[in-house]
Order: structure tokens, then C-alpha cells, then sequence
């Protein structure tokens, strides 16, 4: 290993290489939500045994900076802000909250313009670019809801590079600041395209219910769009609310 990527000139290999990981994490190289190099490449650029690299990596695993997924990699986890704040959220975080067992399916991923309409409603130019993700929400093994989320590239200029099937939307928040305080939501009947529907197993024509919300930080900034599509005979929709 190179000296100034050393902690110590005695200091353990997997403890120098442990250092040197946090380093990058710290310094943007390795990026939340991407991917480190694996521990064979690890152990081969610094010319050390494969054992130093797990130990390096379980290390910062136990720390949570890193999460291992099986068939996957080690991805950057990175620091999360703590906040004390009322839910604003998606389906997914709803049925979490309440001890589901939920699944995300990912369908599209995509960096486009925000358009006119989206622009309005994230006070965005049109030809702002937009992350635009769509996914599925599975209760149970069954398809219960249909997401659109819609987030300002500023807020997440790295999303593209972030793994969906192992961060959720709410754990990317947490890498960029996100910090959702209001939401403005309404809710609508509306139908699926044939596409959609076979995707959330209903018939197509058949009504859906539409949850859309736009979430705003605690400077008033819009941060947010999510339009979800729901199952009219799989789930309702309750306000609490108290004089």
C-alpha cells in the first residue's frame, strides 16, 4: 500500500486498508448508494491477502458504512441524517411502518426533462432534468401498488449511479439531505394503460386509486413528486384528524 494511504507504517494491513475505504467514503470516491470494488480487486491494487480485505470490509460493514448483498457487491451506505419529523412518504414507507412485508420491484430509471406540467409542480423549468423512477410495491408477494417518483437531478445528481434493488427511495433521501417536512397531497380514480395494469395484476379499464403528493422541505423547496397507483380491493386510505 502506498504511504499516504496508511495509518501507520505498523499498523495492520486490514486496518490500513479499513482507513483508506473510509477515506474515499468520506471524500466522495466511493459514493453512496454505488458500489466498492470487490475484494478481489481490493486485495490484487494493494497487494494484500484476501482475509485483510474481508476483515477491512466486515469492519466498516459492522460500522454501517458498507452493506454486502449477495450477488451484488459491497455498497456505500454513507452517513444518514437523523430527523424528528411527521411521515411524509410513499406506499412502501406506509406498509413498513406498520410491520409489512413489502417488496420493490424496479421498472424504469431514467434522467428526462421535467416537462411543463412536472415542472410547475417542482417549481422547475420544463427542461430541468428529472430522475424519473417507476416501481412496483409488492405486499405479501402480491402487487398491491404502482409507483411514479419524480426527483430534481440537483437534489440527487449521483441517483444514476445508485442501485435501486438495494437502496429504497427513503434510504437515498437520507444520502442527499432529503428531508421531506409537508406534503400537498390529492387523491383520484383513474385507470392504468394496459402496460401498468398487467404490471399491478388488474384488469385493464378497471379503476385504480391515485395518491399524487408533492413534498416540500423546511425551506418550502419542492423535493419531491410521487404518484402512486393503487388497488382499490387490496387497500384504503384513512385521515386522522382531531378539533
Amino acid at each position: 500500500m502506498r504511504h499516504e494511504d496508511t495509518i501507520g507504517p505498523n499498523s495492520p494491513l486490514y486496518l490500513q486498508l479499513r482507513e483508506l475505504i473510509r477515506g474515499k467514503i468520506e471524500n466522495g470516491e466511493y459514493l453512496p448508494g454505488t458500489a466498492i470494488p470487490s475484494v478481489g480487486v481490493l486485495a490484487e491494487t494493494y497487494g494484500i491477502h484476501r482475509l485483510s480485505v474481508r476483515s477491512a470490509v466486515s469492519a466498516l460493514i459492522g460500522e454501517g458504512l458498507l452493506r454486502a448483498v449477495q450477488g451484488k457487491g459491497i455498497f456505500v451506505v454513507g452517513d444518514k441524517l437523523e430527523q424528528e419529523l411527521e411521515t411524509v412518504g410513499g406506499f412502501r414507507q406506509n406498509m413498513v411502518a406498520q410491520g409489512k412485508e413489502t417488496e420493490t420491484r424496479v421498472l424504469v430509471k431514467t434522467l428526462r426533462p421535467a416537462g411543463a406540467a412536472y415542472g410547475a409542480l417542482l417549481n422547475l423549468t420544463a427542461g430541468a432534468p428529472v430522475y424519473f423512477i417507476k416501481q412496483v410495491c409488492s405486499v405479501g408477494g402480491e402487487p398491491v401498488s404502482l409507483e411514479e417518483i419524480f426527483l430534481p437531478e440537483e437534489l440527487a445528481p449521483n441517483l444514476g449511479k445508485v442501485d435501486l434493488g438495494v437502496f429504497s427511495i427513503l434510504e437515498i433521501r437520507d444520502f442527499y439531505g432529503i428531508a421531506p417536512v409537508r406534503g400537498e397531497q390529492s387523491l383520484d380514480i383513474t385507470q392504468l394503460n394496459p402496460a401498468d395494469a398487467r404490471q399491478l395484476g388488474v384488469e385493464p379499464g378497471r379503476g385504480v386509486l391515485r395518491l399524487q403528493c408533492v413534498s416540500y422541505d423546511g425551506g418550502g423547496r419542492a423535493v419531491e413528486l410521487t404518484r402512486t397507483y393503487t388497488r382499490g380491493d387490496r387497500c384504503t386510505f384513512s385521515v386522522h384528524f382531531q378539533r
